[in-house]
Order: structure tokens, then sequence, then C-alpha cells
């Protein structure tokens, strides 16, 4: 009879090989883990469920919604705007984006970070002549920095915290990462400052690029008599839009349309002409208090979380073509209102309501969520790339910030737990609307949290039938003769190691006990050796593959497999010298 040790050993020997195949998708791994692993008697089939209920996946759950939250609010863009006139050169946009991500990295999720400044990055790139490969991977980096700041800042911590609780009887805290990690990101940062010349030049991936930068749509905005514009030029509003908004014409006295120079001054009820995308237009629409003409309420939608906008271009076989909005009853026969239209190379000179549809049209359309496929279908209009687009829905920061900072307030002083405190605030970003319940169910990386429901259990009976000690054992040989600062270092290396190949997740629900009983096994605390699981696992820095950040800006920067190691292999090597002597400063390996 084969014992259960070799059977553990075998389904996780299983699960490595799937995962760096990548044929499988890495949720069915571990799916297909837990039900080998339920077969073959190693874990019980009352406890086979017990990790989908665990903290673990509640924190990363929850902690990918509530960045979500921070990401729909729009305040890091408003946080951002003042240091834009700050960034002209390369170094200070590779400092200012790269410790923006880096800080935001620590309070959420890492990949929702720098999901929020990729489009940032794009756009400073296409504004200053910067080639986009020398940003997105210092970002990149970055995030994974300030991931290990604290408890939420990426999964890794958060199974490591739990691991402790089983060992020790008490997780982590939010911010007993701190100290190390902060030693960390402050020095990768300064490598990064000047790192970055290490990377290829180019302008980055265009078909990734065209995803954030479309041609410029022409819509109409009315200033209410409440906007902070009314009484200021033309100007200093389209300043205010950062250069990426023009007023092409100001229609008053109710059809009289002017070509305004930049020292008009606007005034209550001026409908503006406006050129420029649709990230653009949301953010002016937000900043000036705008309110869009086009916009009317659809009958039948009570609530705005069932709206959706959706660029799309109109098709050659289009119902539209040669027909204007009023033509076609637009809203009253579909239920569709035309935001914004865009005519590549030519100017829209007419009011969009008698704007005559043509071929290769670009429009912004509102409509039911709902109803989506079969209006874009009826109408003959093919969807562009999907895009988070806030146009026409209101954005909560202040909620957005005050429900983040409650949250950790409550974690920080220990008024409670994480898993009930930022599950919380998950429950309370949708209660608000800060964002709907569709982006909340959308943020969720529900492949993650079945790889970890499914991997918890069986990482568990490795460490129940012996394989992790035996497997310490090993490792406590192999450190015969190195002074324990240098068995700390090793299991920083050999977690690092690991991640390029395994999910960070799986990595450390494999490592970290191994690594609590190679401690024990030498007579020294788990705490410091915990900590290089931690480190070790958040700290893929040579492929595009081992956590998502990289992968995320592979193709918007261009990049090849082999530019990561360019810039990677020295910032990995920074991380094992100062990563090994920063947690045996602070984390001491023996009790004193």
């Amino acid at each position: 009879m084969i014992s259960p040790m070799l059977l553990a050993f075998a389904i996780i020997g299983a699960v490595i090989v799937l995962l760096i195949w990548d044929k499988v998708r890495y949720d069915l791994v571990g799916l297909l883990a837990l039900l080998t692993a339920m077969m073959v008697g190693i874990v019980p089939a009352k406890d086979a469920f017990t990790g989908f209920a665990d903290d673990i996946v509640i924190i990363v759950g929850s902690a990918l919604v509530v960045s979500a939250g921070i990401s729909r609010s729009g305040v890091v863009e408003t946080a951002m705007r003042p240091l834009a006139r700050h960034m002209r050169t390369t170094v200070a946009q590779v400092v200012i984006l790269t410790g923006a991500v880096t800080l935001l990295s620590a309070i959420v999720k890492n990949i929702g970070a720098l999901a929020i400044f990729l489009p940032i990055a794009v756009q400073m790139a296409q504004r200053t002549g910067t080639p986009l490969s020398w940003l997105l991977m210092p970002m990149a980096f970055g995030s994974l920095l300030g991931g290990l700041m604290t408890l939420v800042g990426t999964s890794p911590n958060i199974i490591v915290s739990r691991m402790r609780a089983e060992i020790l009887g008490e997780p982590f805290g939010m911010f007993d990462f701190t100290p190390v990690g902060l030693t960390i990101s402050l020095a990768g940062l300064a490598f990064l400052a000047f790192g970055w010349r290490l990377l290829p030049g180019h302008k980055g991936g265009a078909a990734s690029q065209a995803a954030f930068s479309i041609d410029d749509f022409t819509t109409e905005a009315r200033l209410p008599p409440g906007s902070a514009f009314a009484g200021r030029t033309v100007a200093e509003l389209e300043e205010a839009g950062e250069g990426d908004v023009t007023i092409a014409a100001i229609i008053r006295e109710g059809h009289r349309r002017y070509v305004p120079s930049g020292h008009w001054e606007l005034y209550a009820d001026d409908i503006l002409v406006l050129e420029c995308d649709t990230q653009a237009l949301a953010r002016i629409v937000q900043i000036a208090g705008l309110e869009l003409v086009a916009e009317r309420e659809l009958e039948g939608v009570e609530s705005a979380d069932e709206l959706r906008l959706v660029e799309a271009v109109v098709s050659q076989r289009s119902m539209l073509i040669g027909q204007t909005v009023e033509d076609v009853c637009l809203r009253e026969r579909y239920g569709v209102n035309l935001l914004a239209l865009s005519r590549r190379g030519r100017p829209i000179r007419q009011r969009l309501r008698r704007v005559r549809f043509r071929f290769g049209d670009l429009v912004a359309l509102q409509m039911r969520a709902v109803e989506v496929p079969e209006t874009l279908g009826t109408l003959g209009c093919l969807p562009l790339a999907e895009r988070d687009l806030a146009l026409g829905r209101p954005q909560k920061q202040r909620l957005a910030v005050l429900i983040l900072a409650v949250t950790v307030g409550l974690v920080a002083t220990g008024t409670a737990p994480v898993a009930p405190a930022f599950f919380g605030a998950a429950v309370a970003m949708a209660l608000f609307r800060v964002l709907s319940l569709k982006e909340a169910y959308d943020a969720i990386e529900w492949p993650i949290l079945v790889l970890l429901g499914s991997l918890i259990p069986v990482s568990e009976a490795l460490r129940t039938t012996g394989g992790t000690d035996l497997i310490a054992g090993w490792l406590s040989d192999a450190a015969q003769g190195l002074p324990p600062v240098g068995a700390l270092g090793m299991m920083l290396v050999a977690a690092m190691a690991i991640t390029p190949f395994l999910n960070n997740a799986a990595t450390v629900l494999v490592m970290a006990p191994i690594a609590a009983s190679l401690a024990e096994h030498l007579g020294l605390r788990p705490d410091p050796f915990l900590m290089a699981v931690a480190v070790g696992a958040g700290c893929d820095f040579l492929t595009p593959i081992g956590h998502q950040c990289n992968t995320l800006v592979m193709g918007p920067g261009g990049y090849r497999f082999r530019d990561y190691s360019r810039l990677g292999a020295p910032l990995s090597l920074l991380i094992i010298v100062l990563g090994t002597a920063a947690i045996a400063v602070v984390w001491p390996l023996t009790a004193r």
C-alpha cells in the first residue's frame, strides 16, 4: 500500500508539473488536486471544502473589491493631477509613477494598484514621447515591492499570516510586514530610479495601446450654473483637461455656434462642443461638473447600475448609415443615448442629433447593460475592446477614501480582524454605490479564489502526512555549516526560484509549512523563515508569468521574455541580500 506521504508528494508534484505545463487552467488544476486527494484518502471528505471558507479566500476577494472601488472612484487620478507638471523628464516619470504605484500597493491589492496607473502611464508616454517600455516594467516591479509592506498588499502575506496562526496561535498583524517591506521597497525604488536605462527604448505594443487611445470623440456638454468653471476661460477648462480636451465650439442663444479663443469667458448654460477620448471626457465631466447634453433618462431604468457605456463602430451594413439620431428615434425606439461620436480625420460641425451616421464612425452609446448584445446587433454596430468607463456616472471619491481609511484603522488598532474588516469594506463599496454589484463581482478573480480554496486542504495534507518535515530535514542537511542567516537566505532564494513556475499563492501554500519545519529542525524561530517565504514569493522579477502584474504590462510595454531579466536580475540580487539582512534584524532568528 502506498504511504499517505508519497501520495501527498505525488499530488503536489503533479500540481507543479501541470502549472508549469500551462495547458490546464490553474483553478482547474487546484480542483483536480483536491478531488484526487479526496479519492486517495489523504484529505477527509468532511474537510475537503474547508479551504473555501478560510479567511484567506475572504480577505483576497474582499481586497480585490476594495481595490476596484478605489479605482472606480477616480481618487487616484485626482491625487496625481498636481504632480503631472513635474513629470517632464523620464527620471521624474519613473520615480513618481513607480513610487505612487508602490505606495498604493501597500493598501490595495498590487494588481489593482497597477491597473489604476496603467492608463495614466500610457497617456504620459504619449504626451511626452517617453518610450512606454521605460515606464511600465518599473511600475510593475514597484507594485510587487509595495505589496510586501502590509498584510493585504499581496496574497503571499495573507497566506503566511494564516500559517503563523496555525503554528504559533496568532497571525501576523496588518503592519508586521512594514519594516521589512518598507526597507526593501525604498531600496528597490532607488534602484529603479536609474535601472530603467537597462530596458529597451521602444514605444510599446501598438495593439495594446489602442485599448487606451481611441480617436477623439465629439460630444456636447452643458456648463451648469453651479460649475466652478462658470466665469472662467476656455483655456482654463482645457488646462484642467491636461491637454487631452479641446473646446471646439460653444453653442449659445439656443442655436448660435461660436469657435472660441482661449481667452473667451465661459457662461452658465453654455453648450460646449468637446473633442477628446472617452477617458479624458469622463475626467473633465467629473472635474468641471458638466452635464452631457445627450444623456437622458431611459425608459424602464431605475438605477445607474443598470446602464452601461459601450464604444462601438458603425459597420458597413448598419441601419444607422445615412440616418440621424432623430430619424431612427434612437432613444425612444431602441433605448439608447448617443453620448459621443468620432469620425476619423473629419471634425463634426453639426449638432450631434443632426449628424448623419457613416460607415466607420466610432460611437459612445449608453444603454441598459442586459440589452447590449441584442441592441448592438440590431443597430449593426460592432463593440470595441471593453473598457471600464465611468462616463455619465458619479464618482464618490471621498466616500471611497473614507471606507478604506476606516477599514485600515480598524485593522491597525486591532478593533476588528482583517477578514471581517475588509469584507465589511467590500460590502460598503457596493452598498453606497462606489461601484455597482456587477463591477464588484467582476473585480473578484474567481480562479485565484478557487485555487486557494482547493489547495489549502491539499497543502495541509502534505504537513499532516509528514511531508513538510521530510523536506525540512533535507534542507536542514543542506544548511549544515551555514550560519542561521545563511539558512534564512536559502529559504528566501528557494521561494523566489519557485514562484516563476507556480502561482505565488501556491508557492506559499507549499513552502510556508516547510519553512516553519526547517526553523524547528535548526532550533530557530519560525517568524523570520515565514517572512522569507512571503518576500521570496512576492518578488518575481525575472519572468512575465510568475505574477499577474508582470503579465499585465507585457503587451502594452512591448516586452519580450528576456527583457524582464535585464532589469529583474540585478533587482532580485538586491532583494536577496537586503531582504535577508532586513528580516534577520527585524525578526531575530534566535530567542532573546
